[in-house]
Parts: structure tokens; C-alpha cells; sequence
């Protein structure tokens, strides 16, 4: 059973979550400009997508869009903390270290140590534009480094040892030929659904 959380992006739209290692997962994000109408609408895509996963975190590279936004949602492991949208963040300054078994959703299935730091500051826009101030700790610090380093082109995978990254990633291949299966056969239905409904309609 998912976790329950507050639903409070019920108008966006559930996107595909890229698997690594495709391409896009290794560049930089840009920097959002100017917090928009379109920046909200990436957000509520991002909460709906990573909602739909029963993810904690993701981050716009992750679903094609190389911007600065990240959201989060640590409520199933902290109930004291709230969804948060982070546009631009810049983590500021690091505390303490701790090693914390990380998963992503663009790597499905695994799960790995990584060392992190224990607390962090991070500084970002809301929703709105407005500039805040947050200091994070438990998961959430855990979270905002692992979203922030999407930001970067990094994964979680890129922490861990050569052999273990090469290992995931050859998993990780054998699952994205599945899924361009499943899009030729989904592409080859529908076309010959749209040829049957013309020769009908002769």
C-alpha cells in the first residue's frame, strides 16, 4: 500500500521518469529565470509523476526537462514535513556525514549506500518566487542532495563503486529494451487501430 500523502497536485500530469543511463540524465540543468505559470505547471507534472512512482523526490531532468526544479515529499518517513517545490536550490552549507541506502526512480529496483551529509541549508525559490531559506535533516537532507545532484547530471550511482555501476547498468539496460518494446507494440496497435476506424468509415 502507498504511503498517504496530501494530493494537492491533482491537475498535472503524470510523465515517464527516464531510466539511466539515457543520455539526458548526464546534462546539466538550466537555471529557471522567472517563476511562471509554465514553472508551476512543470511542478504539479513533477509531483504527479513522482506520486504515481511512490517516490520521496524528483527532479525535472528526470522527465526530460533540463531546468533547476526539484520536488519533494518526505511525509511517509517524516509526518512533520510538507511537499516542497524547489526552484533554482543551492545547497549552502553541509553538516556532519551519514550513510544512507539510496534508491532513485530512474533506477528502478536498486538500491545502494551512499555517504551523504547529515544536515544541509539550502537556499531556492517557491512556487511563487520567493526566495527561503531551509535547513534539512533525516530524509529530507538525504533527498534534496540526491534531487540537487540530478540538477548536476549526477545519479546515485555515480557514488558507488565502478563494478556496481557497471553491474546496475546493464540491468538497467535490459529494462529500457523492454520498455521500446512495449512502445513499438503500442505505436503498431494504434496505427492499426486508427487504419481500422478509416476502412469503417468508408
Amino acid at each position: 500500500m502507498a504511503p498517504h500523502r496530501v494530493q494537492r497536485y491533482k491537475e498535472g500530469m503524470v510523465r515517464e521518469i527516464l531510466v539511466w543511463p539515457h543520455p539526458l540524465l548526464k546534462q546539466k540543468a538550466q537555471p529557471v529565470a522567472v517563476v511562471d505559470d509554465t514553472t508551476r505547471a512543470l511542478i504539479k507534472d513533477l509531483f504527479e509523476s513522482m506520486y504515481a512512482a511512490d517516490g520521496v523526490g524528483l527532479a525535472a531532468p528526470q522527465i526530460g526537462v533540463l531546468q533547476n526544479v526539484i520536488v519533494l515529499d518526505t511525509t511517509p518517513r517524516q509526518p512533520e514535513a510538507k511537499p516542497l517545490a524547489m526552484v533554482n536550490p543551492e545547497i549552502l552549507s553541509y553538516e556532519g556525514k551519514v550513510d544512507y541506502k539510496e534508491g532513485c526512480l530512474s533506477v528502478p529496483g536498486e538500491a545502494e549506500d551512499v555517504e551523504r551529509a547529515a544536515i544541509v541549508t539550502v537556499r531556492y525559490l517557491d512556487e511563487q518566487g520567493v526566495e527561503r531559506t531551509l535547513r534539512c535533516d533525516g530524509l529530507l537532507a538525504i533527498a534534496v542532495q540526491h534531487e540537487t545532484d540530478h540538477l548536476k547530471g549526477t545519479m546515485f550511482v555515480d557514488h558507488i563503486s565502478s563494478l556496481k555501476r557497471e553491474l546496475i547498468r546493464k540491468r538497467m539496460k535490459k529494462i529500457q529494451a523492454v520498455q521500446e518494446a512495449e512502445k513499438k507494440e503500442a505505436a503498431a496497435a494504434a496505427k492499426k487501430a486508427r487504419t481500422s476506424g478509416r476502412q469503417e468509415a468508408r
